[in-house]
């Protein structure tokens, strides 16, 4: 009884802290809102009562964590990528959304381990919470809570990896407008201008913040740079290089951007290719990863005291043994073939 007073508890807890930090997110945040008063893309406005009268924000919980970590090593890496995946959220509510989260994989991975167990018990539910041995939820509560701490960071991972893909398919079409603009005679901040104007996101989002930080007075250098540590793509290297080189030594800038885009494209081409012919193998290595651990937590669920051999007293040198070995196994299998389907272009 203890033990189920404990979980309702922590449930209701993290459900009020996650209503919280949910409730704020679609809520602009406060350098947002400073930059929309003053830039816009194409013109500056000045800061009208309507602008200086919006409502402060009300995540109270994100903004104090978000406080503290500030003078942190690892808060600029963690912002960093939380501005490449464009997500509207600090670091604070970043890190309390993943405290909730390996919370919520503990207390899932224990409820498994212990629910099925006691509701086919023929002594009661009861009588099983008080007398079982609670070491397969300890484990599954692990299991679940690790899976949980690493959820978050591999979202933000597999958002900034589309979003960057994303970038690198619509850079050929990026070039040919700049291209298209520089020739109309278009200075580069006009053309920039166009990209943000007339392209979809990503492209459009990240070209809008590089004109805000322009009007805002920083040097075009440098807001590129900016644009390069959000979006860590080659190809964007490669153009911003260009650009640097032509505002210091001069030259025909459409020229060097028409053929730079032609390189691109046909990059963009073969990447496709290969993908294509690297599919089969990709699926091959999430199955040999992924299916071995689904089918131990199936055959958890359907038939308990066939995984317990793996955990009773007797056996547990054996079995923890075989388990850390499957494991071992497993990762390897799934590196090996990560690495041989990986090929650079």
């Amino acid at each position: 009884m203890p033990t189920i007073i404990l979980i309702v508890g922590l449930l209701l807890a993290g459900g009020l802290v996650a209503l919280g930090i949910i409730s704020s997110r679609n809520q602009p945040s406060v350098v947002q809102e400073r930059l929309g008063r003053y830039t816009d893309v194409g013109k500056a406005t000045a800061p009208t009562p309507s602008a200086t009268s919006t409502k402060p924000r009300q995540s109270f919980l994100g903004d104090r964590l978000n406080e503290a970590l500030r003078g942190q090593s690892f808060f600029s890496r963690f912002q960093t990528n939380l501005n490449a995946a464009d997500l509207k959220i600090n670091v604070g509510e970043f890190f309390t959304t993943v405290l909730l989260s390996c919370l919520a994989g503990i207390l899932i991975g224990s409820v498994a381990a212990i629910v099925p167990d006691c509701a086919t018990n023929r002594n009661g539910a009861l009588v099983c919470l008080m007398s079982r041995n609670y070491l397969d939820a300890g484990l599954f509560g692990i299991i679940g809570g690790a899976i949980g701490l690493y959820a978050p960071n591999f979202y933000v991972g597999w958002r900034k990896g589309g979003r960057r893909k994303a970038f690198d398919n619509q850079l050929g079409d990026t070039l040919n407008l700049l291209v298209n603009a520089l020739r109309s005679g278009y200075s580069v901040l006009q053309a920039m201008e166009a990209v943000a104007k007339e392209l979809p996101p990503p492209m459009s989002v990240e070209f809008r913040r590089v004109v805000q930080e322009i009007q805002l007075g920083l040097p075009m250098e440098t807001a590129l740079e900016h644009l390069l540590y959000r979006i860590a793509s080659e190809d964007l290297d490669l153009v911003i290089t260009a650009i640097n080189i032509q505002r210091e030594v001069g030259g025909n800038l459409a020229e060097i951007l028409e053929v730079i885009s032609h390189t691109i494209r046909e990059r963009i081409r073969i990447k496709g290719e290969i993908a294509v012919l690297t599919s089969q193998g990709m699926a091959t290595g999430w199955a040999i990863t992924i299916m071995p651990l689904a089918l131990m937590g199936i055959l958890s669920i359907v038939n308990r005291p066939y995984i317990g051999e793996f955990f009773k007293p007797i056996n547990q040198p054996c079995g923890w043994g075989l388990l850390a070995l499957c494991a071992v196994m497993i990762a390897t299998g799934g590196a090996i073939i990560k690495k041989i389907v990986s090929i650079e272009v």
